[in-house]
């Protein structure tokens, strides 16, 4: 929710003193290790020899070989020239980079290690070229189709500066097809592997009464028709600003507190037979990173489990207490006093089975995997 401006001061300011982290907390029965350390490492991505690509609030995409084994050091795959490059998707024998004024694809073959042309620019966003609030742009592949998610310019504006803003684009051919509108920072972007479908963490607007709205993460494309998610005039269950109509606002199917700020979802696999598969309670639910508010009171960092069935929480939303359909998985990122040693950021499921979370503050990729 903060401006692009005080995220960059803040991860600067992490990245000095991260050789002093501790290692964040996971449940009983699961261990967890830093594998890598990539500078304001964003979304994650995999590849079936269990490499693992990141990328970045800089230029660089990265790449961890054999992350799920021995990890070599990282290395640079790619560069882009729409710095940051947080956005990546692996699908289809590209790469695809979601970048601040384009979406870029690589060739990609099983093993390269580093990219064989340089990136091609297959789709603008932002495309007045205007570089405000909420400049990442996420990608991923559901259904054999590629969608960006293109965050707002503001915290709250209407008109916005070109129609990409707000909004999760569906791209064909070079031309962006609308999925989702009014939707003010949808950086959480992944489909469901056993359903195919587009699901969508968001990040609310600020100024509303004191711990609303909700943050969300729902289904998109569940529906037929393109989702108004109301921004910036309805929100959570069809509330309204200022007595606008919001009856064909879609109603989120998973809430979170408010300003969480969630950052990068992955859902795991029902059907999972990897050597360091999770048990049985976690198949088919979701993983969601939440970043922590910027404001007080601060919402700590952490990594979130929603369980799930298909599309399906496991518990339908409860408007009184925005924590019940979740739980934590990872945390330990920020002290009673509010100090943060992390703020976690992409999350990706490998081949194997092992959970990864990056973490944008400290640079640190995490492998967690069962004992």
């Amino acid at each position: 929710m903060k401006s692009a401006l005080a995220l960059a001061l803040a991860i600067a300011a992490g990245c000095s003193s991260s050789s002093a982290q501790s290692l964040p907390h996971v449940p009983a029965g699961f261990t967890i290790e830093r594998i890598a350390n990539i500078s304001a490492a964003r979304e994650l991505a995999f590849a079936p020899n269990g490499d693992l690509f990141a990328g970045t609030m800089g230029a660089d995409v990265f790449i961890v070989p054999n992350a799920e084994g021995k990890p070599d050091p990282p290395r640079v795959f790619a560069s882009v020239d729409s710095a940051p490059a947080a956005g990546v998707a692996l699908a289809n024998d590209k790469l695809y980079i979601g970048a601040q004024f384009a979406v870029y694809e690589v060739d990609y073959r099983t093993g390269d290690r580093h990219a064989r042309k340089a990136p091609r620019r297959i789709a603008s966003v932002r495309t007045s070229g205007v570089s405000s609030d909420h400049v990442t742009t996420s990608v991923t592949v559901a259904a054999g189709k590629l969608y960006a998610s293109i965050g707002s310019s503001c915290n709250v504006c209407d008109p916005e500066v070109d129609n990409t803003r707000a909004t999760i684009q569906r791209i064909e051919n070079g031309k962006l097809i609308a999925q989702a509108v009014h939707i003010r920072n949808a950086i959480a972007l992944t489909a469901n592997p056993d359903t195919q479908t587009l699901w969508a963490g968001v990040a609310g607007q600020d100024e509303l009464s004191q711990g609303h709205p909700y943050e969300i993460f729902d289904a998109v494309t569940a529906r037929r028709d393109v989702s108004d998610y109301g921004w910036p005039y309805c929100y959570e269950n069809r509330r309204p600003i200022g007595g606008h109509s919001c009856d064909r606002v879609v109603v989120p199917r998973v809430v979170f507190p408010a300003y969480v700020t969630p950052i990068g979802a992955a859902f795991y696999p029902v059907f999972m037979q990897g050597s360091h598969a999770f048990p049985a309670r976690y198949r088919g639910g979701a993983f969601v990173t939440v970043h922590g508010s910027w404001h007080r009171p601060l919402q700590p960092p952490a990594v979130l489990f929603i369980p799930m069935h298909g599309d399906g929480p496991q518990h339908a939303v409860n408007w009184n207490d925005p924590s019940a359909q979740s739980r934590e998985f990872v945390g330990g990122y920020q002290d009673a006093a509010g100090n943060r040693s992390g703020r976690p950021t992409g999350v990706a499921v490998g081949p194997r089975g092992d959970l990864f979370v990056a973490d944008d503050q400290s640079g640190n990729i995490y492998r967690i995997r069962v004992k």
